[in-house]
């Protein structure tokens, strides 16, 4: 019969224990210095009678209200349900854009951001480029292309290209970094050169992975094509806003509406393929 004592749970080690507590201790520590500077305190107000949050939520859900009796039909019918899935129709188009050229550009520098296959004088340069790119905000990128383009769905596509370049690009090249290396060494012990290597070597193995990548990005980037059109970069985003500013919550909801059900679309869709590839 096995001793007590070998029945006891292993303890981690007091080390490890310390490391634990100051960490988690130092995030509530965080949290309660962020408190005022966050305006946290500020919470009360979505419910108190001056913040007008049950004017905008009865107003944003009233096409909806099937239950009540005040409520007919017209409530829902008569919106401009044509321009809104028009314009969200033309948000996809965005979106698909921005993503393909993306993953043009994410390739190349994917590779080249690659400690295993590049050398660290090119590919150290390049992760700094691709840690420029990723910190400029979208809306940003946008605002340097509507300057350069002028106002349209063509300067969030490449606001998107850029932003979703650089974060493609950083996905890329870390599955490429965690490659087997036996299929390389395969194709290298034939005499093939280095470009071989990467074709038949590398991309065969990474291509599932990308594939799924740029599938994810496509549905982050049918979101942020939403918040692009708020500045004028095209799409639905600025018949949202349109519909915000001028008080018509009714609209807000249908337009709302018509995004979850195009965005849900599309993650059950990629999702589907992602299954379908790994």
């Amino acid at each position: 019969m096995a001793d007590a004592a070998d029945l006891q749970p292993p303890r981690r080690p007091l080390s490890a224990q310390v490391f634990d507590v100051l960490l988690w201790g130092g995030i509530g520590v965080l949290l309660v210095i962020s408190f005022r500077p966050a305006e946290i305190d500020k919470f009360p107000m979505l419910f108190s009678s001056e913040s007008h949050m049950g004017e905008f939520i009865g107003g944003f859900f009233s096409p909806f209200r099937f239950w009540d009796a005040a409520w007919s039909p017209s409530d829902f019918m008569d919106k401009d349900w044509s321009l809104y899935i028009g314009k969200m129709w033309q948000t996809i188009q965005m979106a698909l854009w921005g993503t393909a050229l993306a993953v043009l550009v994410a390739i190349p520098l994917g590779l080249l951001a690659s400690g295993n296959i590049t050398p660290s004088w090119i590919q150290q340069p390049v992760r700094r480029v691709l840690d420029l790119i990723r910190s400029v905000p979208d809306l940003v990128v946008a605002l340097i292309f509507i300057t350069a383009v002028g106002l349209g769905p063509f300067a969030g596509v490449m606001a998107m290209m850029f932003n979703t370049g650089g974060v493609l690009a950083k996905l890329f090249s870390e599955a490429v970094e965690a490659i087997d290396k036996g299929p390389v060494e395969g194709v290298r012990a034939t005499g093939a050169g280095r470009l071989h290597e990467i074709v038949w070597g590398v991309i065969p193995q990474v291509a599932p992975l990308w594939v799924s990548y740029g599938l994810y990005r496509f549905e982050s980037s049918s979101r942020a094509a939403t918040v692009l059109g708020l500045i004028g970069a095209g799409g639905i985003g600025q018949v949202l806003l349109d519909s915000t500013q001028s008080f018509k919550y009714d609209e807000t909801g249908c337009i709302v509406l018509v995004i979850v059900v195009a965005v849900s679309g599309i993650d059950l869709l990629s999702s589907t393929i992602r299954t379908r590839l790994l």
